[in-house]
């Protein structure tokens, strides 16, 4: 059945001739050819990005589908973002089209909308898309009956056909004829689209194991690329949760073979073109092999995700360039996608004045104007600047002169081919980037989705604590504070209930699935940053929303949707880790990270529950899940609670903090019990109030599934344990164990 309709439209011929477009007047005083449709009254970027087409938009709601409902018309939904450049080419190509616009207004009611802002409409049509083409991406654009059951899919339509895909001017009238003669017919294919993605092959009951970690780690290993890093073949994604996947399987084997790739892969996407030399952050993913020509968007979630890898393997490791990388990803989100509340925007575009890439490419001339001839040769050499430049038309393939800034070794490296001490050569390189980014800052810059998403900023949230905890910031954390009061403030109802999206004063859209887990998992994020525990708490009725309103009691199925949101054709969910983790991977990790944290065994059961529901599909392939993997290893391997009992401003407190701020691992939580706290603390987590100072001293006290060691108050031998990886056994080292488990 696949590609039905589709096979059936390259069979007919046009049934119809082109429309005329209709007469157009342009308000008084408007820069626009067309007047405004629905769309101008929206929030979105990306939906007011067609607020001025020709085509008669609807947003998502009632009022388009009664109408089609009305007219009996098919539905034209196209699917997008508004840093996308397909979307834009789209738009220039087809959407601001007259004779296209013609079609659509007469036979379709068309719909747009913002992915990110309804992420569940694009999950079930994405899949859609998929089974139908075998591939997806955006903008996804999807013919469907009044009902929303879909009859035809596809990604980017040019106005004509050509290279034998068919062209929106041969395609929508000869769906529109096919309705007509027939709309029985074609309802019945949608549904058995429909039928098709929600049946599933019978899957034995089966729980992750150890093993399916070794698995992952085994295929990550044959698809690494070891002369560029990553995995796979172009394109490339950077993917964070694979490297702290990875670098959690080597803090528990020792395997130096599994660091090697997650560094190897850090240091070759730093110096690449992927990222930005001049001002900070990664763009969004590398069409070679090399990391060197980069899809030049930014998104805030790679930002937080990339940010939290180099963080970790500084952990690791101690080498400073992984720590700078994190300074400048902050250094470039808080000057550029900040807003003036303290949350994060979502995203820059690709383009600017219609052109990919152009704000972020050089001449030579350019540079050497900027810098002067004899700077501008070393910093050639450095960047990898030519006269013919690194950067290929996109159309015809050939070198522009202009020259995309990369590195070909670390900058600490050049210092002796250009007999120039490193400090001089790194301060003049650091002049040169200075001014010119200031030239850059004069060109016209990216458009810049000004939203805020709950889930994406839940993310940022937990890089900022992690990053300033680890690098000892306070103003990250002082950021990452900020951020979290503001959500907590500004994106819940009067019910508690978390809203989606921010933008211009309007808080707007029922929460998913990830805009809980993401939050929740940053407010832990910030309890192990800053010991608050209004932050536990904060996580907690969150889980527990999580649980009320998106996993199946029965199943432990982790919906995207809450159970009282708005009914699609299906109800989406998504395991898969892809560009970001799953709102189900993240979830596991609270719910496994609270029940850690407080020893209530709700959390345990919650996660088994969901781990449950997930294994049959994560068995299949266990590399596609590495954050949900890291999730699952809280709870099937050994982990650890720290509790460190003792004042704040106490010497020995304060090292002990420090040792955990500067130990690997990944596997632990740590509580601070003070004598301010401890009446809060202890009805979080009641089984800490046995924990206390030693003779007056601070104790730490290290424990494994709730059964604790003697307690520290050497801070040297208390960083000594937890540096290394705790053993099978909760109580390995009977000599030193308690055995005696904390209350509940």
């Amino acid at each position: 059945m696949r590609n039905c309709c589709h096979k059936l439209l390259l069979l007919l011929m046009s049934f119809f001739l082109a429309v005329p477009a209709p007469a157009v007047i342009a308000a008084p005083g408007s820069t626009h050819k067309h007047p405004a449709n629905r769309l101008i009254k929206e929030k979105s970027p990306y939906l007011l990005q067609h607020a001025y087409n020709p085509v008669d938009w609807y947003p998502w709601g009632e009022e388009a589908f009664a109408r089609a409902r009305r007219e009996n018309k098919l539905i034209f939904l196209s699917i997008g973002y508004s840093t996308c450049h397909w979307c834009h080419v789209m738009e220039r190509e087809a959407f601001e089209d007259a004779e296209v616009a013609a079609l659509m207004n007469k036979h379709y009611i068309a719909i747009k909308v913002d992915r990110e802002e309804r992420p569940d409409i694009d999950k079930v049509y994405m899949e859609v898309c998929q089974r139908l083409t075998g591939s997806g991406g955006w903008p996804l654009n999807i013919i469907m009956t009044p009902e929303a059951v879909p009859i035809h899919a596809a990604t980017y339509i040019a106005k004509h056909g050509r290279y034998g895909r068919i062209g929106m001017m041969e395609l929508l009238p000869q769906v529109a004829y096919l309705w007509q003669q027939n709309p029985d017919h074609m309802r019945k294919s949608g549904e058995r689209i429909l039928a098709s993605l929600e049946q599933s092959e019978p899957q034995a009951s089966t729980m992750i194991t150890p093993r399916d970690l070794g698995v992952a780690v085994d295929t990550l290993q044959k698809s690494y690329d070891a002369v560029h890093g990553g995995f796979g073949m172009a394109p490339k994604f950077p993917r964070p949760h694979n490297l702290t996947f990875l670098m959690r399987r080597y803090r528990l084997s020792g395997d130096k073979k599994l660091l090697d790739m997650v560094e190897k892969t850090l240091q070759e996407m730093r110096k690449g073109g992927i990222y930005d030399h001049l001002g900070f952050g990664f763009h969004r993913y590398s069409t070679d092999v090399e990391w060197l020509l980069p899809h030049f968007e930014k998104m805030l979630y790679d930002q937080a995700g990339l940010a939290i890898a180099y963080t970790e393997a500084y952990q690791l490791t101690r080498k400073p360039d992984y720590a700078q990388t994190v300074r400048e990803i902050f250094t470039y989100v808080q000057r550029d996608m900040t807003s003036p509340q303290g949350a994060f925007f979502t995203a820059e575009d690709a383009d600017s004045e219609g052109v990919e890439g152009k704000f972020y490419l050089w001449t030579d001339a350019e540079i050497e104007q900027a810098l002067g001839k004899t700077v501008a040769e070393r910093f050639h050499k450095v960047f990898n600047v030519s006269r013919d430049g690194n950067y290929h038309d996109e159309a015809t393939r050939e070198k522009t002169g202009n020259n995309i800034l990369h590195l070909s070794k670390p900058l600490r490296l050049w210092s002796g081919q250009f007999r120039m001490k490193r400090k001089d050569l790194e301060q003049e390189l650091e002049r040169s980037r200075s001014k010119l980014f200031s030239v850059r800052e004069k060109r016209v810059r990216p458009h810049l989705d000004d939203k805020i998403i709950t889930s994406w900023n839940g993310l940022m949230i937990s890089a900022l604590a992690k990053g300033g905890d680890v690098l000892g910031e306070p103003s990250y954390i002082t950021a990452a504070n900020r951020a979290a009061d503001f959500l907590w403030t500004e994106l819940r109802d009067d019910d508690n209930r978390l809203k989606r999206r921010y933008r211009e004063g309007e808080a707007a859209i029922t929460g998913f699935a990830e805009d809980y887990a993401f939050l929740a998992r940053g407010l832990l994020d910030l309890y192990a940053a800053t010991y608050q525990t209004r932050r536990i708490e904060q996580a907690t009725l969150l889980a527990e929303q999580l649980v009320a309103l998106f996993q199946d009691p029965e199943t432990g199925t982790l919906y995207d949707t809450a159970r009282d949101a708005e009914q699609l054709v299906m109800r989406p969910q998504s395991p898969y880790d892809g560009a970001m983790p799953s709102a189900g991977s993240v979830a596991l990790e609270v719910y496994s990270r609270l029940y850690l944290l407080t020893g209530d065994k709700k959390w345990q059961q919650s996660a088994y529950s969901l781990l449950a529901a997930l294994s049959p599909t994560v068995a299949r392939y266990p590399a596609g899940y590495t954050q949900l993997l890291q999730g699952a290893a809280l709870l099937i391997e050994p982990s650890r609670e720290i509790v460190i009992a003792g004042d704040e401003q106490n010497a020995s407190t304060v090292r002990m903090l420090a040792a955990v701020r500067e130990a690997y691992t990944p596997e632990a939580v740590t509580i601070l019990r003070t004598t301010k706290n401890a009446d809060e603390l202890g009805k979080l987590a009641p089984f800490v109030e046995w924990m206390k100072p030693v003779n007056g001293k601070s104790a730490a006290y290290v424990c494994q599934n709730f059964t604790c060691q003697l307690p520290l108050t050497d801070p040297v031998k208390f960083s000594a344990v937890i540096k290394k990886p705790p053993s099978a056994s909760p109580a390995a080292n009977a000599e030193t164990s308690t055995g005696v488990q904390g209350r509940k």
